[in-house]
């Protein structure tokens, strides 16, 4: 069955990315350990019984940890371990909230509280960090431009939905219950500042002038996802959401599009800089090409809504998709053809986080409930 043929090469793919340092997110090719990367590695990998696995997790934890900050930022990349100038690049808001989830699931999943309370004050410093940059003073945290997964592709900033579904989920998983609330309220219900729309979450929103409002009116497949998944929406926005994407087929040909529509040369989303990556042109790369690990994403938010038979469905077509190239669970796919794209790194590997979300939703689909947290 191809569903588990790409399940046994996903686990496959983990141990190649698998170092002394952490997850690498790919091999070959990105050579680093990326905090978002790793951290969504890890959760496919505590999810297989293998004590390799579990000890990369560990050491993504660790090498994340003592690269971070004096005030508290987790590290986007940690470049130590190449033939390059070694580096550590920051400038990144889900960073420390992807390393803060992962320290609760290690803990979690693995009965074992010792890593968690050796950096519980690690963990503090990030949750330190996020509070300032509340800027508004709205229970939100607010992020610039280019400070997240999508690095420099597409424009946004303020309140984005995918930064707000990862901070409600850190404070619910650290019992931070009561500020879990307040971003839930705001994101929901506050006309100034929150996030729902019509059929789904806004990508992004910051100030009101008067008629002239500074947000986005694309959909962002991911934050929307993760609204779902981590308990952010309720049943009738997340089932909004779901057929959303089946309506404008954002699960086709394979799951699932970056956003929805791509933005084109001269729209009032454009700038100028997407030019210089795949993303300048529609259906490549983030510009509404597909990424399997959303598409991972996109099954367990089914699996959440009990949609299980298409949960199966997309399961399929996501093993269809990273199963191409003799497996090679490519990091994007055309949007359009569903043929495998160019990486940025220039290099046909194997992509960890692709692999880490395939064995997520293979395990969740066999619990019939999501495995994450």
């Amino acid at each position: 069955m191809l569903t588990k043929e790409a399940y046994d090469k996903a686990i496959w793919i983990l141990s190649k990315c698998s170092t002394t340092h952490g997850f690498f997110a790919a091999y070959p090719g990105y050579d680093m350990v990326f905090g978002r990367d790793s951290m969504i590695m890890s959760l496919g990998a505590s999810l297989v019984d293998d004590n390799k696995m579990k000890e990369t997790f560990k050491k993504s934890l660790i090498t994340l940890a003592e690269n971070q900050s004096a005030r508290g930022q987790i590290p986007n990349a940690v470049d130590k371990y190449s033939g390059r100038k070694h580096r550590v690049d920051y400038m990144s808001i889900d960073s420390g909230l992807w390393f803060i989830i992962g320290h609760y699931i290690y803990k979690k999943k693995y009965h074992d509280s010792s890593l968690f309370k050796k950096y519980k004050i690690n963990i503090d410093m990030v949750f330190d960090w996020l509070e300032c940059q509340d800027t508004g003073e709205d229970s939100l945290p607010e992020q610039l431009p280019t400070t997240d997964w999508q690095d420099a592709f597409p424009h946004r900033y303020g309140h984005t939905i995918n930064t707000q579904a990862l901070y409600y989920f850190a404070l619910k998983l650290a019992g931070k219950n009561s500020e879990a609330e307040k971003v839930k309220s705001v994101v929901n219900n506050n006309k100034d500042f929150g996030l729902w729309g019509k059929d789904f979450y806004l990508p992004w929103r910051w100030k009101n002038h008067g008629k002239y409002h500074e947000k986005g009116e694309w959909f962002d497949t991911l934050g929307n996802l993760l609204a779902i998944i981590f308990g952010l929406t309720d049943e009738s926005k997340a089932n909004k959401i779901l057929n959303y994407i089946k309506r404008n087929k954002i699960d086709m040909p394979y799951p699932v599009k970056a956003i929805y529509p791509p933005i084109k040369s001269g729209s009032k989303d454009w700038q100028d800089y997407y030019l210089d990556c795949a993303a300048g042109k529609p259906w490549h790369y983030l510009n509404a090409g597909i990424w399997t690990f959303i598409g991972g994403f996109y099954v367990l938010a089914l699996i959440k809504m009990k949609r299980f038979k298409e949960a199966e469905v997309q399961l399929e077509k996501l093993s269809e998709a990273n199963m191409q190239n003799n497996g090679n669970f490519a990091e994007w796919l055309n949007g359009q053809t569903g043929e495998i794209g160019r990486t940025e790194a220039n290099v046909e590997g194997y992509q960890g986080w692709n692999a880490g979300m395939y064995i997520v939703a293979y395990e969740s689909l066999k619990a019939k409930r999501v495995l994450i947290g």
